[in-house]
């Protein structure tokens, strides 16, 4: 039977794709951010192990709210792209309830190998909506940030747009580190090759997981990086509107 590892649920979300909705944060990830809220995601080998049908049945008393709000599931993380193929499964019973699918994903597990692109294009078959981080469009920069370079996920970014599937492109401000305005102009300029996508959120730095850092034992690389100020976030939704 097949089976994915989780960290987490949120039961009503509001802030992951249209109306309420369901998040399933996976287990598992390559990136390393800085600014990460949920370090205790990284670990593939960590969280809980659960099946489609135990996924679903936990799912099924919020259906209402999904529909009666335009909402559904987002499948969040860590890295759900690391978990394809028990999302393709989830997602085909959730399309057979008429459930909106989303996947939020920072792309950086991104790989052109067949295995990967097969399950790949039959998730994306399934999904209706993919929220794309963007950390820092700068490769050098996105690397010190998030411990990888960025070229495999602009490249994820364009294939989205080759397949056509509506993205939300979301951008964490970080004061200090992808807060310039030299990097907005040309993040801009990169989203603008993409006709897919259809928002741009930015999303304030902020300190609500530091204590999962000290609880982990990490030292937290941001220590004195206070949330970006009102201007400098509106400054950034100007340019990237």
């Amino acid at each position: 039977m097949l089976k994915g590892r989780i960290h987490s649920v949120e039961t009503c979300g509001t802030v992951d794709g249209p109306g309420i909705r369901y998040i399933l944060f996976m287990q598992g990830c390559l990136l390393r951010c800085q600014f990460c809220h949920n370090p205790d995601t990284w670990k593939m080998g960590d969280g809980k192990e659960v099946t489609v049908e135990e996924v679903l049945q936990d799912i099924e008393s919020y259906v209402p709210f999904f529909k009666a709000t335009g909402g559904g599931v987002t499948v969040s993380g860590g890295e759900p792209l690391l978990h394809t193929k028990f999302l393709v499964e989830l997602f085909k019973e959730l399309k057979k309830r008429g459930i909106h699918t989303t996947i939020d994903t920072s792309g950086g597990c991104f790989s052109k190998s067949p295995s990967f692109m097969k399950s790949l294009d039959q998730l994306l078959s399934l999904t209706d909506l993919v929220l794309l981080d963007i950390k820092q469009i700068d490769p050098a920069k996105h690397k010190s940030l998030t411990g990888m370079s960025n070229e495999h996920i602009l490249e994820f970014a364009s294939y989205l747009a080759k397949k056509n599937m509506p993205v939300w492109i979301r951008h964490v401000l970080v004061p200090g580190k992808s807060d310039f305005d030299k990097d907005l102009y040309k993040l801009v300029d990169f989203i603008k090759t993409l006709p897919n996508v259809e928002k741009v959120e930015v999303l304030p730095y902020h300190k609500l997981g530091v204590y999962k850092w000290e609880a982990l034992g990490l030292e937290y690389p941001l220590h004195g990086v206070e949330a970006p100020t009102e201007e400098r976030v509106k400054n950034a939704e100007r340019i990237l509107s």
